[in-house]
């Protein structure tokens, strides 16, 4: 059994220093959703670059398996929503009720006061609910009859959605929507990972990481995270990033593409992606490999256009040559 990273005193790792925790981390989501090892890799790299995920596809395909797993790496308090059109925004959030015994009102803190938290299906929840995550996500904070309750320090939202054109879906809006880090979609295993799941015997949902010990605390994921954010990122790849940037929005007439906040978290989970491979500082090809997911949540594009444009735009801008 794992033994979880458990940290006793302030620590600030190097990329290289965690190179072998990021190993055993993405060697447990592989084995948790088997055949979808790039989704597994985006997911993880979504976890350590500070980002919130979003899985959508259609039912019964692992979504909320590859949401468990995450969950399951990290110790600390998780929680789940089961978005339905009946649920309120204080079912998330939590409430204030009056105490008669004590003469006061008290707070109850909703499932948002979690390390990890699990929203699934949330575009079956209504526009309400949706919402009241919004303030979570961007600041890590809920408020609540004007007194603001802090969040975790790491607070991480993995959500799954349905593609939108199943009955009883609301679509998430364009503010919500640039609060995810990325969005993935995992489709269909191959032949072989479907014979091996019968041959288990198990529904494709069933994990076999369900019982295992979390390989982080809350504390040392932190530090991992803080390791990811300190790869240095060179001035050349950073102005790639923006020439990058820049041209998908003059390809979108200028009226849409990436903000310097969706910048910003594309060279985070390049970062992310660099010790993911094993290497302390970010190439080109690192911004590349995370460019579909992170720009595809954000574009207000179908998915194979997302891909097309995407693909238009690495073709454009040049990569630079180091000096």
């Amino acid at each position: 059994m794992a033994t979880p990273l458990m940290l006793e005193r302030p620590w600030s790792p190097t990329a290289t220093a965690v190179a072998p925790l990021v190993g055993r981390l993405r060697g447990r989501l592989r084995t948790a959703l088997r055949g979808k090892d790039e989704a597994c890799d985006l997911a993880l790299a979504c976890l350590l670059a500070r980002g919130h995920l979003l899985i959508e596809d259609a039912p019964g395909l692992g979504k909320t398996t590859l949401a468990k797993a995450v969950a399951g790496l990290v110790g600390g308090r998780f929680t789940r929503i089961q978005c339905t059109p009946d649920l309120l925004p204080t079912d998330i959030t939590g409430f204030t009720i009056y105490d008669q015994h004590v003469g006061r009102f008290d707070f109850r803190p909703g499932p948002v006061f979690a390390d990890v938290l699990l929203a699934d299906e949330i575009n079956r929840a209504t526009p309400r609910c949706q919402s009241a995550l919004l303030e979570a996500m961007s600041e890590r904070q809920v408020t609540i009859d004007d007194t603001s309750h802090p969040l975790a320090a790491g607070f991480f939202v993995v959500a799954t959605q349905n593609p939108l054109e199943h009955l009883g879906t609301y679509p998430l809006p364009e503010a919500q929507l640039d609060r995810f880090a990325l969005k993935l979609r995992l489709g269909a295993p191959d032949r072989q990972t479907e014979i091996e799941l019968l041959r288990r015997g198990r529904e494709p949902a069933a994990s076999e990481a369900d019982d295992e010990e979390p390989l982080l605390d809350p504390a040392g994921l932190a530090a991992v995270q803080e390791a990811v954010a300190a790869v240095p990122v060179a001035d050349r790849v950073a102005a790639y990033l923006v020439d990058l940037g820049r041209c998908c929005r003059e390809r979108l007439g200028g009226q849409r593409g990436p903000s310097p906040r969706a910048l910003l978290g594309w060279q985070r989970l390049a970062q992310a992606w660099a010790v993911l491979e094993g290497r302390g500082h970010v190439l080109p090809d690192d911004v590349r490999q995370v460019a579909v997911p992170t720009l595809g949540v954000r574009l207000g594009l179908a998915d194979s256009e997302a891909e097309s444009l995407v693909a238009a735009v690495f073709e454009q801008v040049p990569v630079p040559v180091r000096r």
